[in-house]
C-alpha cells in the first residue's frame, strides 16, 4: 500500500502537515553520513529529534493511530523496533488509550535479553498468542532492521500484517519488505525533504 491519503482529510491532513514541518525543521539535515545500513548518504533524517518533542510525538501518535484504524485488518498491537520506533509504539498506545480503542504496544529486541528471562519480546504479557500486529518505524532505508524485527515477532508467535513508518528513504526497503509479503505505509519519501 502507497500513500493514499483519503482517510485523512480534514484535521487529519493538517496534523500531517505540521508533522512534516516538524521534520523538515528539526529532522532534516543535509551533511554525509553513513547510514545503520552501512550506506553512505548526503542526507540524514533523525526523527529522534521529533518523536522526542512533545507537539512531535503527539501527532506522530495520532496519525498513525488513524492509519491503524483506517486499516483493512484489526491491528491487536503495535511493535517498536529499537530504539528509535520505541516512543512511537509508545505514542500509538497512548492515544489509543485517549480514544478508547486501545492497542497496547510492544518492543522487538535486537538479540535477546542476556539475563533474566532472555526474552525477546518487551511487553509481551500484554499480548495474546496470534495477536495481528504492526511494526512501526521510524525510518526504512534497506528495510533490514524491519524485516527482522518481522522475523523475530512471527518466531515469537505473532502475525505481522503491516509496516508503518515515518519515512521512506526510497533506498530499496520498500521492495524488499513488499517482495516479502508485508504491507508497506508510509508518511512520507525522500521527495518530500528534497
Amino acid at each position: 500500500m502507497h500513500r493514499n491519503w483519503d482517510f485523512l482529510r480534514g484535521k487529519m491532513e493538517k496534523e500531517r502537515e505540521r508533522l512534516l514541518e516538524l521534520l523538515r525543521s528539526k529532522s532534516f539535515q543535509r551533511k554525509k553520513v553513513v547510514l545503520a545500513s552501512g550506506k553512505e548518504s548526503d542526507f540524514y533524517i533523525d526523527c529522534r529529534e521529533v518523536t522526542l518533542n512533545p507537539e512531535g510525538i503527539y501527532l506522530t501518535g495520532k496519525v498513525f493511530f488513524k492509519i491503524l484504524k483506517s486499516h483493512t485488518a484489526t491491528i491487536d498491537a503495535v511493535g517498536a523496533v529499537p530504539v528509535a520506533a520505541v516512543p512511537i509504539a509508545a505514542a500509538i498506545s497512548v492515544i489509543s488509550y485517549i480514544e478508547g480503542s486501545p492497542i497496547p504496544a510492544f518492543v522487538i529486541r535486537k538479540e535477546p535479553k542476556a539475563h533474566g528471562t532472555g526474552k525477546w519480546i518487551e511487553g509481551a504479557a500484554n499480548l495474546k498468542k496470534g495477536a495481528v500486529v504492526a511494526i512501526v518505524e521510524d525510518v526504512i532505508t534497506t528495510g533490514g532492521s524491519v524485516l527482522k524485527a518481522i522475523k523475530t515477532a512471527e518466531n515469537e508467535g505473532l502475525k505481522v500484517d503491516c509496516v508503518i513508518a515515518i519515512v521512506d528513504r526510497e533506498e530499496g526497503g520498500r521492495e524488499g519488505i513488499v517482495s516479502a509479503g508485508y504491507n508497506l505505509i508510509t508518511l512520507y519519501t525522500r521527495k518530500d525533504f528534497m
